[in-house]
């Protein structure tokens, strides 16, 4: 199965891998942007993945060569944070290494040759996936021991403080945990995670996600604009997250929020107190068997992330708005069944579906006639998250 990246290992580095690693993507089931409120999620792990050749090294550096992309080198001797380098690949690997030492482990030198079919911008989070991969190899080779959900904090770490975005833990710990999972992040430093035992063609669905074709790029600020609202909001109250916040007093001081967030920020807050109970409702749903519930509940979180969090259409886009064409072209082909949404960040990327499967192959054909051939991926829920697949 592996053998074309073990044979590409070898062309690049000059000899044969030792081990195989690999790390899925992650879609967001319920909880769209409340993670990093300390809210709760439900997410999985998704049947793509990011994977890696890999073989230990005595150069006192570590390689990663991405297929695609040029070799990035970071020196093992040299893990504090470069600002100049935020946004990077580079920044990523040397957060991550500087996390593992920080653990008091010997932090591994090691080449990898990775490929992925999590593309990026695909709303599947492929920074995730490298994140927890890089971190699954370093925790193996280190013998540092962490959990799979302490090597999603290592990667969510490195991203805020060296790569420089400000997001939550909920796509790390799916790609590293893997299944179906609910996390309550009221805790930071121990977020509650339960796996759901769930089985979506069991229920007649298909997941889909559909590809709008808008690029993430130049987005960096809408995303950030989110967790910043959030905060002024939350600082009325005298709270650093919304978690922290009374639902009730937020709306008996309603004008005063108005006042010192704005409108826009007092509206992204009341979507996260409602996506919150939302996820509380699916988990129950699930665990009770009532899909149809499900549904409704993620068809809700979709309109709500629309019309109060505002993450379809970024600000001032008037000639391109493509994820709110998709989520309008997958609620006209499912005619009142399933549900879709918008998952993830939003603005661009990928929204979700649940497709009846006596409806999957014309609503694929009906997504792919206006969005283009290949923007309607069906996948499956992954069980394994970030793991060592092969030792050779």
């Amino acid at each position: 199965m592996y053998e074309a990246l073990k044979r590409r290992f070898a062309e690049e580095f000059g000899r044969p891998a030792a081990f195989i690693f690999s790390a899925p993507g992650r879609t967001e089931l319920g909880g769209n942007h409340t993670d990093h409120q300390l809210g709760r999620v439900l997410a999985a792990a998704v049947s793509v993945d990011t994977t890696a050749a890999v073989v230990r090294s005595d150069s006192g550096t570590v390689r990663v060569l991405s297929e695609g992309y040029p070799l990035c080198t970071v020196a093992l001797d040299d893990l504090d944070v470069r600002p100049e380098e935020a946004g990077t690949t580079a920044a990523l690997i040397r957060g991550i290494l500087a996390g593992i030492r920080e653990r008091g482990a010997s932090v591994p030198a090691f080449d990898a040759y990775v490929t992925s079919r999590v593309l990026p911008g695909s709303g599947l989070s492929s920074s995730a996936a490298f994140e927890v991969l890089i971190g699954t190899i370093a925790n193996h080779l280190s013998g540092c021991g962490m959990t799979p959900l302490a090597v999603a904090q290592l990667g969510q770490w490195a991203e805020n403080v060296y790569f420089g975005k400000p997001c939550g833990l909920m796509d790390q710990a799916a790609s590293a945990i893997g299944g179906v999972i609910t996390i309550d992040f009221a805790n930071q430093a121990a977020p509650q995670v339960e796996h759901l035992d769930f089985d979506l063609a069991a229920v007649g669905h298909a997941l889909c996600i559909i590809d709008s074709g808008a690029d993430h790029a130049e987005l960096t600020a809408e995303y950030a604009a989110i967790p910043g609202e959030l905060a002024a909001v939350s600082r009325v109250f005298g709270q650093t997250h919304l978690r922290g916040v009374d639902e009730a007093a937020f709306y008996r001081r309603l004008p005063e929020v108005r006042a010192a967030a704005g409108d826009r920020a007092a509206l992204r807050a009341i979507h996260i107190f409602e996506d919150n109970r939302r996820v509380t409702e699916q988990v129950r749903a699930l665990k009770a068997g009532d899909f149809e519930r499900f549904l409704y509940l993620a068809a809700a979180s979709g309109r709500s992330s629309w019309m109060y969090l505002q993450n379809v259409i970024p600000a001032g886009s008037t000639r391109h708005q493509d994820l709110a064409v998709a989520l309008a072209l997958a609620e006209k082909l499912l005619d009142g069944r399933g549900a879709s949404r918008v998952q993830g960040g939003g603005f661009a990327g990928t929204i979700q579906a649940f497709v009846p499967l006596d409806m999957l192959d014309g609503f694929r054909e009906g997504i792919e006639r206006v969005l283009g051939p290949g923007s309607c991926h069906v996948l499956n829920i992954r069980p394994e998250g970030g793991i060592l697949v092969e030792e050779l």
